[in-house]
């Protein structure tokens, strides 16, 4: 058996192949584009297994040469501190210190998304980069609208904003830097309906299972349909954890530690993983404190021993747990009577408003 480590780039790949004992056997540098050359190369290799770093372009190649290898290995670079930290660090030893972890069997790994995985995720990611996008121009035109005392509650309303346009007092520069940015917000506000169509699409054709997990998720207190979603892209499938400390350090939610002599200090959280999941369950965290009594009885006594901050970020933690128990265990969110009691005052809250409104409407008409 040989054991090829492959150091991938965006232009070119460098490859070693070693025996059991590690003895170098061959190298070889190749060009991405030379897809034909790659493929016979390794053809001709024999019995092989390989090892490839998860970078962001990894899977094109795993896809040209997982037929015909024995196995093969998706490394876990930020684990593989040997290479991260090597004194001497060249494309061709990074592919044959690959290849001798993958000898000795040794390779961190990483986690691979299915197709349909890699689908959500992207189509996740470019929804929140879309609605980005929306929340930075209107940022910006209510910052221009501010320098003239014009910025108020109502102020994208169609026509609050055309008076913007019309007032005199605006100067050449802020007139054509108004025009451009509000052209460019509806062509955001275009792109984020046709990327929350496209989504809402893609999630409609799940398996019956991957319906179940939305709606599983979406009984916690703070999960949406923006949450549940990020939850379920991000982490792919929660029975890849094998304990909810790694689930949450995969989120970067976890404190770091320093220890040495005996002396340990605590560190901040990590915020290693995937960064779009920890916004996404920090904005979860805000609001179960906000509308569930229990979670906001866990933030309270958190905040009374660190920082408001540190303490929703502490919740934000133990939120994250609970979902992915909720997604291994097929269990539903398990309310408090305390929440089921808060729930049914604001329900019936909102149902004497909408009452008050009617009657105040039909007042009107008579």
């Amino acid at each position: 058996m040989k054991y090829v480590g492959i150091d991938l780039h965006k232009k070119t790949i460098s490859v070693c192949v070693v025996d059991k004992e590690r003895k170098v056997l061959q190298r070889k540098k190749f060009l991405c584009v030379d897809v034909a050359g790659i493929k016979a190369w390794f053809g001709q290799l024999g019995a092989f297994q390989f090892v490839v770093e998860a970078t962001a372009t990894y899977e094109w190649l795993v896809q040209l040469l997982e037929a015909s290898a024995d196995a093969w290995v998706l490394c876990n670079p930020g684990k593989m501190r040997v290479i991260a930290e090597s004194t001497k660090k060249t494309d061709k030893l990074d592919a044959q210190t690959l290849a001798e972890f993958l000898a000795l069997g040794m390779i961190p790994k990483a986690y691979r998304p299915n197709t349909r995985q890699r689908e959500h995720r992207k189509l996740v990611r470019y929804r929140t980069q879309c609605q980005q996008r929306v929340s930075r121009l209107k940022c910006q035109i209510r910052y221009l609208a501010a320098t003239y005392n014009a910025d108020h509650r109502q102020l994208f309303q169609a026509e609050q904003l055309q008076e913007l346009q019309q007032r005199k007092d605006l100067t050449e520069a802020d007139r054509f830097l108004l025009t451009q940015r509000l052209l460019d917000y509806e062509q955001a506000l275009e792109r984020l309906k046709t990327a929350k169509k496209e989504l809402k699409s893609f999630t409609e054709k799940g398996t019956p299972a991957e319906q179940k997990q939305r709606e599983i998720l979406r009984t916690a207190p703070g999960v949406g349909e923006v949450i549940s979603e990020v939850v379920l892209a991000e982490l792919g499938s929660a029975d890849r954890f094998t304990s909810l400390k790694d689930a949450t350090a995969y989120g970067g939610l976890v404190p770091g530690r320093r220890e040495s002599d005996n002396k340990t200090k605590d560190l901040g959280i990590t915020k290693k993983g995937s960064r779009l999941l920890r916004w996404a369950m920090v904005e979860a965290a805000w609001l179960a404190v906000a509308n569930s009594p229990r979670w906001r009885g866990v933030f309270e006594a958190l905040k009374k021993r660190r920082q408001p901050k540190r303490a929703i970020i502490a919740v934000a933690r133990r939120l994250l747990a609970v979902l992915v128990s909720m997604l291994k265990s097929g269990t539903k969110y398990r309310s408090s009577l305390a929440e089921l009691q808060e729930r049914e005052v604001k329900a019936e809250l909102r149902k004497k408003k909408r009452q008050a409104a009617q009657a105040a409407k039909e007042a009107a008409l008579a």
